[in-house]
């Protein structure tokens, strides 16, 4: 399939997406899929982090736990839209994080250059704001990992592995999305409830926004990333002509 755009519907990519997400959905309770959750819970804390340093206030720890839950600890200047956007950062950071990985690898081709930075990411995350022993692990742990990959991988690989990467945070997102902002009882925890102690809205419109936003970007990003530009450049060579005597 082929839009007028150029762009064709690259099925290889297409099926391997399907089968990542199967896999992810099939083997979700599996432990050897945890570090892989911690991955996403990181990036949770880590969007509450950057929206925290954006809007002016400072970041004192991130937490992860074993149990896959975690904790980003900032403080804000006063503000209602502050507010907002701190805690809107974290379910909507995953989302976009599932955005960006596919993006950059098939759109844009930085494939090294993604699990590169996402080395980096982890690494200044863990020295900078980890305060216990496990988070610290982990992300140093992961960061190196990550790096060797970028390293030694091969090119086709790295692009399997950026998939993965991508497909199981945006499922990750999505189940966050269902579980923490549509059960109710998890929702009275969540930072739908805490941001609407701040706000106007309730708890569950907070939800419906996020949602709607999360899945948004994720398909947008999806449909983007399944189609393989095979439009010719349209950059020329210029044309030089020596001038006559």
């Amino acid at each position: 399939m082929q839009t007028a755009s150029g762009a064709k519907l690259d099925m290889g990519r297409v099926a391997l997406l399907l089968a990542f997400l199967g896999l992810g959905w099939f083997f979700w309770d599996s432990p050897f899929l945890r570090p892989v959750k911690l991955l996403v819970v990181m990036m949770h804390e880590s969007g509450h982090a950057i929206a925290s340093l954006i809007v002016g206030g400072s970041v004192q720890s991130i937490t992860l736990r074993s149990d896959e839950s975690g904790a980003c600890l900032s403080a804000l200047p006063p503000g209602v839209l502050r507010q907002i956007i701190v805690f809107s950062a974290g379910y909507l950071g995953s989302a976009v994080m599932g955005a960006v990985l596919m993006l950059a690898t098939f759109r844009f081709r930085m494939r090294r250059l993604v699990l590169g930075a996402a080395c980096v990411w982890l690494a200044v995350m863990g020295v900078l704001y980890a305060r216990d022993a496990f988070t610290l692990a982990f992300c140093l742990g992961t960061s190196v990992v990550l790096g060797l990959g970028a390293k030694f991988l091969p090119e086709g690989v790295v692009e399997v592995v950026n998939l993965f990467l991508a497909a199981f945070t945006a499922l990750y997102a999505l189940f966050d999305f269902r579980s923490d902002l549509w059960d109710s009882q998890v929702r009275a925890g969540s930072d739908a409830a805490l941001l609407a102690q701040h706000t106007w809205l309730p708890a569950i419109a907070w939800a419906a926004i996020w949602s709607l936003l999360g899945i948004v970007l994720l398909g947008w990003a999806t449909y983007k990333s399944m189609h393989a530009d095979h439009r010719p450049s349209q950059m020329r060579m210029p044309r030089l002509s020596s001038a006559r005597r």
